[in-house]
């Protein structure tokens, strides 16, 4: 039985309905019952209250009226008569005075209804079936004069009338129900279709994106759970969608890059091992010998510098860097720089020029300032041909600000946003550079400067030039 239950599936539009049903029915019959109750015990009460008041009216009129006191009962008689209410009059001794004959002249009141009445308190039955030959309330007033019990006043009246009110009342309470579990039903038929469609339109969401596809969005609201659970899916779509596109993206320069490893190594070391290859076999001259080994020497230094970078990157990524910061002295690191790319700046017939506030300081990290600018100043270099290239550096507002400009081919705007990224070339069309392979060393830059928490800034006009400009806290 209890695997067929965890078997059987019911829709969820069931289970609503049925709970919304389960939930009005078990309301509207607790309410049903205390209302035919409530209505019961009025109408009863209602009888009663009305005997008890036309009771302590006969006893009043026959106070004040002894002397006529057939006369005032026979007039109550054909009034009472008439509403179908009968009363009769009993003295101390329980024996009926008025009327002598009649169904209520043989009326004998319990021992317990007797000491109510000898104790002056009125005796109230709501529903009596016993003595009577039928259904009444029944109500008993003690008639006391100077404190002695005389006798009292017993009036009934039929219920059969209340009866078939309360039996109608309850007829149209039972159509009410009916009627409003009717309505209630197509209300929550309604609303429970209105929900499911709500969650279908999600699940299928879902499953789209269980297959693959992110561009997906729902109708979203703040209206109640449902609709916040619209939102909070259309926020994991967009990053999904956005994950998954930095995924491509990052595949995508992944085999760039492998690509881009493939060739760079292959051609050193196809130089280093020809030059190794042809020193063995002695096919390269005598003279010749010298400048290959400085060749297969500077191949195998180009190795080292990939390497180097690669493993400077992953360290910055990885937060293995400490900064050793100092306050070290602008203009002098300036002309150290311009001093160690002097020659390679030659080669491209190009002019370092140093400019800095003579009191100037730059409080960082000496090596990993050094390797900042040297790589900043190497990209300038290599873009740059029979032109100049300024290093200048000056302080202003609790900060140091270092510029490296240059007069060279300059960047497409469009692709400035792009230079920080890993692996990236702006001349796509070179096969290899002298420096800063694969693209890691603006990279490079950007994390060491962040590092330093400070900024990097770059503006550049194509054919007229670049200037990056780094600022750091002082």
């Amino acid at each position: 039985m209890i695997l067929l239950l965890q078997k059987l599936r019911v829709n969820y539009i069931y289970q609503m309905l049925g709970s919304h049903i389960s939930v009005l029915l078990v309301a509207f019959i607790v309410l049903s019952l205390l209302f035919a109750n409530y209505v019961e015990r009025l109408v009863y009460q209602n009888k009663t209250d009305e005997l008890i008041t036309y009771g302590r009216s006969i006893l009043d009129k026959f106070e004040k009226n002894p002397q006529g006191p057939v006369a005032t009962l026979e007039q109550f008689y054909t009034v009472l008569n008439a509403r179908n209410i009968n009363f009769s009059i009993f003295d101390e001794n329980q024996n009926i005075v008025y009327p002598f004959t009649g169904r209520l002249s043989k009326f004998v009141p319990t021992r317990n209804e007797w000491k109510q009445i000898s104790e002056g308190r009125t005796v109230v039955i709501k529903r009596e079936n016993q003595r009577f030959g039928q259904e009444v309330s029944m109500v008993v007033l003690p008639y006391i004069r100077n404190g002695n019990l005389l006798g009292g006043i017993l009036l009934i009246s039929p219920i059969s009338g209340s009866a078939e009110m309360i039996s109608e009342i309850n007829h149209y309470l039972l159509y009410t129900v009916l009627i409003a579990l009717a309505v209630s039903f197509l209300f929550s038929w309604v609303l429970s279709r209105i929900h499911v469609s709500r969650i279908k339109r999600i699940r299928e969401a879902t499953s789209m994106i269980s297959s693959g596809k992110y561009d997906v969005h729902v109708p979203s609201s703040a209206l109640d759970e449902i609709g916040d659970l619209g939102n909070d899916f259309n926020k994991m779509a967009e990053r999904l969608k956005a994950s998954y596109e930095e995924i491509e993206v990052l595949e995508n320069r992944r085999r760039q890059f492998m690509a881009d490893v493939s060739h760079e190594l292959r051609t050193p070391l196809a130089t280093i091992r020809g030059m190794i290859e042809g020193l063995q076999d002695g096919i390269i001259p005598e003279e010749d010998r010298e400048k290959g080994i400085k060749l297969a020497s500077k191949e195998t230094k180009r190795l080292i510098r990939l390497v180097n970078e690669n493993l400077d990157y992953e360290k910055i990524r990885s937060n293995q860097i400490k900064l050793n910061k100092e306050h070290i002295e602008l203009s002098e690191m300036l002309e150290i720089i311009k001093e160690q790319l002097l020659f390679q700046a030659e080669e491209k017939n190009n002019v370092l020029l140093a400019e800095a506030d003579s009191n100037a300081k730059v409080y960082a990290d000496y090596d990993r300032l050094t390797q900042i600018l040297i790589n900043i100043a190497k990209n300038s270099i290599q873009f740059t041909e029979n032109g100049t290239i300024w290093f200048r550096g000056k302080s202003e507002m609790n900060q140091t600000v270092i510029e490296i400009e240059d007069t060279g081919k300059g960047i497409d705007p469009k692709e400035i946003e792009s230079i920080w990224r890993r692996f990236y070339k702006a001349d796509l069309s070179r096969s290899s550079t002298p420096y800063g392979e694969f693209g890691l060393g603006l990279s490079i830059v950007k994390q060491l400067v962040q590092l330093h928490n400070g900024e990097i800034d770059v503006t550049s006009e194509k054919g007229k030039g670049t200037k990056f400009v780094i600022r750091l806290p002082e």
